[in-house]
C-alpha cells in the first residue's frame, strides 16, 4: 500500500497546520496554545471523544470503528513541545517567540498525527479503537511519563502504542526501525567542588579547585575507558565546568561541573551512577577537598518490542517500498516511559537533506507529511483489520 492519496489531497492543509504550529512555538509544559489548537481540531474532525490536561497540557482524541469499537484499542503518539533556540531559518513563517524554535520537528509530528486523526475520523474502515496523544514536553520535562502516571493506559485500555520521529539525512519519507533498544537512557550529574580558595600567586596556601575539578573531568572519561565491558555503549560528558570567581588572580573556592551519561542498558546504567560519585570522591580526597554530588536519572532506555517492530516495518515496507534498520540512538526519546507501560514501536521517518534536529537552522520537510500519515493510517487499518 503506497503513500494514501487522500493524503496527497490533504497535503496543502496539512501543511499550512505545521507551519502555523512553527510560527507559534511552545516549550515543555507551556504548550496552551498548542494544545487548544489540537483539541479544537479534533472536534471538528468529528472525534467520539476529547479530553485535555492528561499529563498536564497534553490532549488525548479517541476515535471508534465502524463496529464501534469491539475490537483493540492503539495508540498513536506524537510530541508538541519546542527547543528553546532561537531560530535562524530565515522562514516566512519563521517563529514569533524569541528564544523558541520547533527545532526537533515536533510541529510536523503533531500536524501528521492530526492528518492521520482526519483521515480516520472520515473513513472509520477498522475494527477497534484508536487513541490519538498528543504530549507535551518530550524535551527533557517528562512528558510522557507524565501522560502515562495520569492513567492515560488504562483509562483508555490502550493495547499498543506507536510512536514516529523525523530523521534528518535519510531521503524524505523513507523509513527505519529496529527492535530492542534504540534510544539511550539519558542520566545527569552535577558535581560540587569544594576546596580553599586563595591568591593565584600563593598555589601552596590554597587547595586548588581548578586543578582538582581538571582531574575529575579526566578520570570520569575511565568510566566508559576501562570500567564499561568494550562491546557495551555507554557516554560520559561533562558539558559544564563552572566557578564564582571572574578574576585572573583568584584560585576559586567551588567549581561546579555539569553533565551526562548516556547507556543502553541497566547494567551500564547502574556501572556509571555507582562510579560517577566514586571517582569524584576519590579524587576530591586526593587532593584535600571534598565534593558533593547530584545523580539525576532521567530518561530510562527506549526499548522497540519485536512484534510491533516486525509488524511497523512491514506497514513502512509497503508505504514506502522499503524499511532500513535503523542504528542504534544514544540520544533520548521520552516515548520510553509508554513502551514501558505498553508493547509497541517507534520509527524513524526520512526529512531529507536539511540541517540537524536541534540546530537552529532546521526545519521539518513538509515533503514527508504524506508518508508519515500514510504509516500512522495504515497501523490503525492492518492492526485493527475490518475486512
Amino acid at each position: 500500500m503506497p503513500v494514501k492519496n487522500r493524503f496527497s489531497e490533504l497535503l496543502p492543509e496539512i501543511t499550512e497546520w505545521r507551519r502555523d504550529l512553527h510560527e507559534n512555538p511552545e516549550i515543555l509544559f507551556e504548550t496552551h496554545r498548542t494544545s487548544a489548537v489540537v483539541a479544537e481540531k479534533l472536534k471538528a474532525f468529528g472525534c467520539d471523544e476529547v479530553v485535555e490536561g492528561i499529563g498536564r497540557t497534553g490532549v488525548v482524541g479517541v476515535i471508534k470503528g465502524k463496529s464501534n469499537g469491539s475490537g483493540k484499542t492503539i495508540g498513536l503518539r506524537a510530541d508538541m513541545d519546542a527547543l528553546p533556540i532561537l531560530e535562524a531559518t530565515g522562514l516566512e513563517y519563521a517563529s514569533k517567540t524569541p528564544g523558541a524554535m520547533h527545532a526537533c520537528g515536533h510541529d510536523g509530528h503533531t500536524a501528521m498525527l492530526l492528518g492521520a486523526a482526519k483521515y480516520l475520523s472520515e473513513t472509520r474502515n477498522f475494527d477497534g479503537t484508536v487513541v490519538v496523544i498528543f504530549q507535551p514536553a518530550e524535551e527533557g520535562g517528562g512528558g510522557g511519563r507524565e501522560m502515562c502516571e495520569d492513567g492515560m493506559m488504562d483509562r483508555w485500555s490502550i493495547d499498543e502504542v506507536y510512536g514516529m520521529h523525523n530523521w534528518p539525512g535519510r531521503p524524505v519519507g523513507s523509513f527505519a526501525i529496529r527492535p530492542g533498544a534504540f534510544f539511550a537512557a539519558t542520566d545527569m550529574f552535577e558535581i560540587t567542588v569544594t576546596g580553599k580558595g586563595g591568591h593565584a600567586a600563593k598555589p601552596q596556601e590554597t587547595i586548588d579547585t581548578t586543578v582538582m575539578a581538571s582531574h575529575m573531568v579526566l578520570a570520569l572519561q575511565t568510566i566508559a575507558s576501562r570500567n564499561a565491558d568494550p562491546v557495551q555503549q555507554i557516554v560520559v560528558s561533562v558539558t559544564s565546568f563552572e566557578t564564582e570567581s571572574k578574576a585572573f588572580n583568584v584560585i576559586p573556592e567551588t567549581v561546579t561541573l555539569k553533565g551526562t551519561v548516556r547507556t543502553m542498558s541497566t547494567e551500564m546504567r547502574d556501572l556509571a551512577e555507582h562510579r560517577v560519585p566514586e571517582i569524584a570522591e576519590g579524587v576530591a580526597s586526593t587532593f584535600g577537598g571534598r565534593v558533593d554530588v547530584n545523580y539525576m536519572k532521567g530518561y530510562p532506555v527506549m526499548v522497540n518490542h519485536e512484534a510491533q517492530t516486525e509488524f511497523a516495518a512491514s506497514v513502512a515496507a509497503k508505504v514506502s517500498g522499503a524499511c532500513d534498520e535503523a542504528p542504534l540512538v544514544m540520544g533520548g526519546e521520552d516515548f520510553a516511559f509508554m513502551l514501558e507501560e505498553r508493547p509497541g514501536a517507534y520509527i524513524l521517518v526520512g526529512n531529507g537533506d536539511t540541517a540537524n534536529v536541534h540546530h537552529p537552522e532546521y526545519n521539518f520537510n513538509d515533503e514527508a507529511i504524506p508518508a508519515g500519515c500514510s504509516w500512522w493510517a495504515e497501523i490503525v487499518e492492518q492492526r485493527l483489520s475490518a475486512g
